[in-house]
């Protein structure tokens, strides 16, 4: 153990990894979006293919929200979030080498497979590496990246396109992913106190609860507590979908602007919620220290969010403007992303012993939003032929989300021998 403060830190140095697994992460699974009016092209698909496209990703992806955080806390995040990338960096290539609807289903759906158990093993990470006054913050940070990877991938691989074509693309991205495992495997441990790098003064500040890995999670009772914010998070999900799905596509056939200027407005759109995503951690945290009031620092936040991004959707569908659209979609999705942070904090709060698997069955509900919603959207446009329609289930589901938000209780911590 080391007992002198370097540079950088040991659970820093693994916070900056998992900022940099989320931007990968999410370029992979949103890089689809930004090619989707090529696949069309080429493939000659329509908006419901396209979507049915998108949601195989969430088929594997909500399975493994279920199991992927249990393994994640039975067998650790060394191991889980290496094979995690090694799947989502061969799905990414396979998906640049796929010939038709099937393969690029298939290449999807093991992608969802590969990601299903990411975010909340990446969640026990940081209950175990990061202390607990400060776990707004690191899923805000986290999370923050991730729309930095959302918000990069248009443009990142529109640049690509000019060079490599579509196909290309997807080789590059999925083989810098599989350079993100060797160095994730080489330098985390489950236990920091294993880590060869670690301070005194660093295990003084951590949560002591590495050693609940490998322990017996009692899945019924657990589920009992945290389904109430899987609900809300189904709501959450089903906008932040849209966006990550359809923004390119909306504004290149809504607006009849060209591939490149919708990659960049689409990117502006998602650099907002980058923003939300920090603001939102450092916004939860902030009111804990202040008033020591778990649920008042949760609740807060996340009503405020679902309340924005409700009033800033409804411009979208009222009036055919693009400078209106692109501000208010923004602005929308910046409110949306206040929500993430305090969010992924409640599983954490609520049962840090089992933070893999209750972030996990959080997750589930964001999942099978990312079933329903991007096939829905596409099927909508498909039979009205108007890319706002669809727009009006958000909104509904941004105002129950609200009012179900403000019911939670993270404040009431699970007691197994209860």
């Amino acid at each position: 153990m080391q007992t002198s403060r370097g540079i950088l830190r040991a659970p820093l140095l693994v916070l900056i990894l998992l900022c940099a697994f989320y931007v990968i992460l999410y370029i992979d699974r949103t890089n689809i979006a930004a090619a989707a009016p090529l696949m069309k092209a080429d493939f000659h698909f329509n908006n419901t293919q396209m979507g049915a496209i998108f949601s195989a990703f969430a088929i594997p992806f909500a399975a493994f929200q279920l199991v992927g955080g249990f393994f994640g806390d039975r067998l650790g995040p060394r191991l889980i979030l290496s094979v995690c990338c090694a799947v989502v960096g061969i799905s990414t290539i396979w998906t640049g080498l796929a010939g038709g609807f099937a393969s690029l289903a298939a290449a999807r759906m093991l992608l969802g497979l590969g990601e299903g158990a990411a975010n909340s093993t990446a969640t026990r990470a940081m209950s175990i590496w990061v202390p607990r006054s400060k776990w707004g913050l690191a899923q805000g940070i986290t999370h923050s990246c991730a729309r930095l990877g959302n918000a990069i991938a248009p443009p990142l691989m529109v640049g690509l396109f000019a060079v490599i074509t579509w196909r290309g693309s997807f080789v590059v991205v999925g083989t810098v992913s599989l350079a993100w495992l060797v160095i994730w495997a080489w330098y985390f441990r489950d236990d920091p106190k294993n880590h060869p790098r670690i301070t005194a003064r660093d295990l003084d500040a951590l949560p002591d609860i590495a050693s609940a890995t490998g322990t017996k999670v009692p899945w019924l009772r657990l589920f009992g507590t945290i389904y109430p914010v899987t609900i809300v998070d189904f709501c959450y999900g089903w906008t932040i979908w849209l966006f990550l799905s359809w923004t390119p596509t909306f504004f290149l056939e809504n607006y009849h602007l060209n591939l490149p200027s919708s990659a960049l407005f689409t990117s502006g759109v998602l650099l907002t919620g980058m923003i939300g995503d920090t603001v939102g951690g450092l916004a939860t945290d902030r009111i804990l220290r202040r008033t020591g009031n778990l649920r008042r620092a949760r609740c807060i936040v996340v009503v405020t969010g679902f309340l924005g991004a409700f009033l800033f959707m409804i411009p979208v569908v009222l009036i055919h403007n693009l400078t209106v659209a692109a501000v208010c979609l923004s602005c929308a999705c910046f409110f949306l992303e206040l929500i993430v942070a305090p969010i992924w904090a409640v599983p954490m709060d609520i049962a840090p012993k089992y933070a893999g698997t209750a972030s996990g069955m959080m997750n589930f509900g964001f999942a099978m939003a990312g079933l329903l919603s991007p096939v829905s959207f596409g099927f909508l446009v498909d039979i009205t032929g108007s890319w706002v329609v669809p727009f009006f289930g958000s909104i509904a589901l941004l105002f129950l989300g609200a009012i179900l938000a403000s019911a939670l209780r993270p404040d009431r911590a699970f007691n197994i021998a209860a």
